[in-house]
């Protein structure tokens, strides 16, 4: 008995079919070229700073290029801590948002809050450095030394020179992690709480029903059927958030007092990110300085990068993920 050769199958595409697929991977290729051109860029003009430095450059805190006395350390872990206060203030805010428009809100009122949820993201940056500075720095003094006299005893909420005396300064507050990670947490809520939405809303109606059928109240089938759903949603919202965060310049640059020094205490005045340190130190830069500034925005590029791509890899294993 011979086995027969599997049937070929030959798929014929028309000529849309073969325009749109050539548009597609062209947009593709183009994107990744333009990535890897923004790579080459920066570490072009990086070579001299670098080459100069040495690995010295990931542990020196000072930023003094011309003195041969520069490195990312100091800016580096600033830029990490204003965005990790703002994905912590984030994340909670976007998901309740986002649960509520897609489950609670009644039809009507979730067109509106769609609405606006997509009219806050437009807002420009420096409207809500504005806001940080004028408005939100002077009235969170108070949660601020709140937070500090309760819990000051954990090392990230210490602030040097700061006393239970009511007629103490309060300078030592202001233009800090803090105030930075809250105005920078309500420009990248928008964008997460979009993303949530949109999952959440995708979650198999039979699921739901079946769940609710079951006997399930509101809330134990959105725990049970739509938060494991909408896992790839969360963590694609925000590594989405993280990465904007990451690269805030004009919010952050009107709100920090700039130093060149590892400051781990977030509520203590002085802050420093490397998008700050670009916008800061541009104009009076000289050539040198300009490759050392170059250099810290390659540094910013590939943490942002690695972030990216570490985020698609979790989405992609996650059940609304596995689809994209």
């Amino acid at each position: 008995m011979t086995l027969e050769a599997p049937r070929k199958l030959v798929r014929v595409s028309d000529r849309g079919d073969l325009i749109y697929r050539g548009l597609a991977r062209a947009s593709g290729s183009l994107v990744l070229l333009i990535m890897a051109a923004i790579g080459i860029f920066l570490a072009f003009r990086a070579a001299q700073a670098l080459g100069k430095a040495g690995p010295a450059f990931l542990w020196t805190q000072a930023w003094e290029p011309d003195a041969n006395n520069f490195g990312i350390a100091a800016v580096l872990i600033g830029t990490l801590i204003i965005a990790l206060v703002a994905i912590c203030i984030a994340v909670p805010l976007s998901l309740g948002t986002a649960l509520y428009i897609s489950e609670y809100a009644p039809r009507g009122l979730q067109r509106t809050l769609i609405g606006l949820v997509d009219l806050m993201a437009a807002i420009p940056s420096v409207v809500f450095g504005l806001w940080g500075f004028f408005s939100l720095q002077g009235n969170i003094i108070d949660v601020a030394k709140w937070i500090s006299r309760y819990f000051g005893w954990i090392p990230i909420f210490q602030v040097d020179g700061f006393s239970n005396d009511p007629l103490s300064s309060d300078t030592v507050f202001t233009a800090s992690s803090f105030v930075a990670g809250i105005v920078v947490a309500m420009m990248v809520t928008p964008i997460m709480t979009s993303i949530m939405r949109e999952v959440f809303s995708q979650a198999p109606i039979g699921e739901r029903e079946g769940a609710l059928g079951l006997g399930a109240t509101k809330w134990g089938m959105i725990r049970s059927v739509v938060l494991p759903f909408g896992v790839g949603g969360i963590i694609g919202g925000t590594m989405l958030g993280l990465g904007r965060a990451l690269g805030e310049t004009i919010a952050v640059y009107m709100i920090i007092s700039p130093i060149f020094s590892i400051q781990p205490h977030i509520l203590q005045s002085g802050a420093s990110s490397i998008s700050s340190l670009i916008a800061l130190k541009y104009g009076e830069s000289t050539t040198f300085g300009m490759s050392a500034l170059m250099a810290a925005g390659l540094t910013l590029f590939f943490v942002t990068l690695v972030v990216n791509f570490g985020a698609s890899a979790i989405v992609a294993r996650s059940r609304s993920g596995a689809s994209s």
